[in-house]
């Protein structure tokens, strides 16, 4: 059996702090994802431009910041979620393994929060695995709508007996949409005491990876001065039996 290491991070578009104080953090992050050493990593607030930060610092990375953090013999997949007005960021993946194809879908429920799902298929060894990465809502309500709206991608675009990972910052207080994911076939690591936000005294799990069609093995959420610096999240890692 084929050991599958998927991770996810909310990377807060490689930037911390506000104002006059703010301080670049994509450096840093690109030596974090290397160390996640994940088979998959998936990522939510991810910059493909942005006119006014590429002008303010100094050391703003040529690439875009899905191409700029995936580590040597890694593929990355990018997808815009928003348009604003220096600029654009989403959700991407990164792939040690061959990536097959990739798809999108609006999610947006209302007009003032752009969101998208990432669906990418992964070819690994002989199996094709699918990855959807999601960043949803802030409002409880359209959590809810978002995840049926996954339900219905789900049952239109993939096979029924396919490996399927979903992995991104659902913004899920206390997990009140495990039932709903639970009733789409896929299963968490549900008991186990994950806190992924705020990163420096993480109180509450924000950040999931569900799977279908795959035997969970672990979970596990890096800690630490050098985590909490680099972004308000912390990045979750699970492993899994292909």
């Amino acid at each position: 059996m084929t050991t599958l290491r998927v991770a996810t991070y909310n990377i807060h578009k490689g930037v911390q702090g506000f104002g006059p104080t703010r301080r670049l953090e994509i450096h840093n992050l690109g030596h974090a994802v290397e160390q996640l050493d994940a088979d998959i990593v998936c990522l939510q607030e991810v910059r493909k431009v942005h006119a006014r930060e590429a002008q303010y610092f100094t050391r703003w990375p040529e690439l875009p910041q899905a191409d700029f953090l995936a580590p040597e013999g890694y593929q990355a997949v990018y997808q815009t979620n928003a348009k604003t007005k220096f600029g654009e960021h989403g959700n991407a993946l990164l792939s040690r393994w061959p990536v097959v194809s990739q798809g999108h879908e609006d999610m947006s429920d209302h007009r003032f929060e752009q969101r998208g799902l990432l669906h990418v298929q992964v070819q690994v060894k002989r199996a094709t695995v699918h990855v959807i990465v999601l960043h949803l809502g802030l409002i409880a309500g359209s959590r809810l709508r978002q995840v049926e709206q996954v339900g219905r991608y789900i049952e239109r675009e993939i096979p029924r007996k396919a490996p399927l990972v979903i992995g991104g910052d659902l913004n899920d207080w206390g997990g009140k949409l495990r039932p709903a994911m639970n009733q789409l076939g896929l299963k968490d690591f549900i008991g186990e005491r994950i806190g992924t936000f705020p990163s420096r005294l993480p109180l509450t799990q924000l950040d999931y990876v569900y799977a279908r069609g795959l035997k969970p093995v672990g979970v596990e959420v890096p800690r630490g001065r050098i985590w909490w610096r680099m972004s308000d999240h912390l990045p979750l890692i699970a492993e899994f039996k292909l």
